[in-house]
């Protein structure tokens, strides 16, 4: 799998799910958003079936991760 980003996808009710999504995959859920319906989520750890029109939000990391403590001048 390609780079991996991290998403949280956050559903009616408070349930959030964390996955690490490659790219054509957080584009391609995305456009089936706007579809709804089920839809096979392909992550790093297998597949998540997803009912579309449950999903609140998306939730994507920014990529810059930061370890540790204080600042870095």
């Amino acid at each position: 799998m390609a780079e991996a980003q991290r998403v949280e996808i956050g559903f009616e009710g408070g349930q959030v799910v964390s996955a690490r999504l490659a790219e054509d995959d957080l584009k391609d859920l995305r456009k089936q958003l706007e579809k709804g319906g089920w839809h096979d989520l392909h992550t790093e750890d297998g597949v998540i079936s997803l009912y579309l029109g449950k999903i609140a939000f998306l939730r994507i990391a920014s990529g810059a991760s930061r370890v540790g403590f204080g600042s870095v001048e």
